[in-house]
């Protein structure tokens, strides 16, 4: 399974355990306009550190946070390639 298709199953299962609707998960999705909350995507960056073995927030130096859902899924594929 590719990162981006690990991301998104996780993703898909918080969704589907706090009963929220996702919309489409497209590159260009901001994420404050995705329906998740803080806590959800704190619960997303612990499901991924699990599943992939990083934490591009904590492994890395991030200049900025990501906006979009793409640039989310590039800093997981990102720490993948430095680790």
């Amino acid at each position: 399974m590719s990162i981006r298709e690990t991301v998104i199953a996780e993703l898909q299962q918080i969704a589907n355990a706090s009963a929220k609707t996702l919309p489409p998960l497209t590159d260009d999705l901001v994420l404050v306009d995705s329906g998740l909350d803080s806590l959800t995507i704190a619960i997303l960056v612990t499901r991924l550190e699990d599943a992939l073995g990083a934490d591009p927030f904590t492994d890395s130096e991030i200049s900025s946070p990501p906006v979009t859902f793409g640039e989310f899924v590039q800093l997981y594929e990102n720490a993948a390639k430095s680790s």
